[in-house]
């Protein structure tokens, strides 16, 4: 197990199809000490959830079943929350409006995503009321 103490009380919204990879990235998290915002399969409950649920970081699988997480995407980040996306695909399978932003690749281990989730969240300096690494935005 890997201790993130940076990670601890983080509120993650999961976005994935596929419930194996979804499980295991749950359990990954967990493990961190993260809570789960909410765990979404398809576009409808992914929208919803990017729309309501109190979301620190987002992990996002490009394409859920055929259909582009995009609108997803749009969504977190008019409400400037950070995310990445999860892809075997690269950049190619992410809407160009967002290719800039962080891509890990599937398959990933729990070291890749516990890198890609601290330098995700890096900048943020309070999350979840407590103290963090990094530097504020100006």
């Amino acid at each position: 197990m890997i201790d993130a103490p940076a990670l601890r009380g983080l509120s993650i919204l999961l976005v994935e199809d596929e419930i194996m990879i979804a499980a295991m990235v749950e359990d990954m998290l967990l493990d961190f000490g993260c809570a789960i915002a909410g765990i979404a399969r398809d576009l409808p409950r992914a929208v919803m959830l990017a729309r309501t649920a109190s979301i620190d970081a987002a992990l996002l699988d490009a394409n859920l079943g055929g259909v582009s997480s995009g609108p997803v995407a749009d969504i977190l980040a008019a409400r400037r929350v950070p995310f990445l996306f999860e892809t075997g695909y690269g950049a190619h399978g992410i809407e160009p409006a967002h290719r800039t932003r962080p891509i890990l690749a599937k398959p990933f281990t729990e070291e890749a995503l516990v890198a890609a989730l601290l330098a995700l969240v890096a900048p943020q300096v309070v999350v979840a009321g407590r103290a963090r690494f990094g530097r504020a935005a100006t």
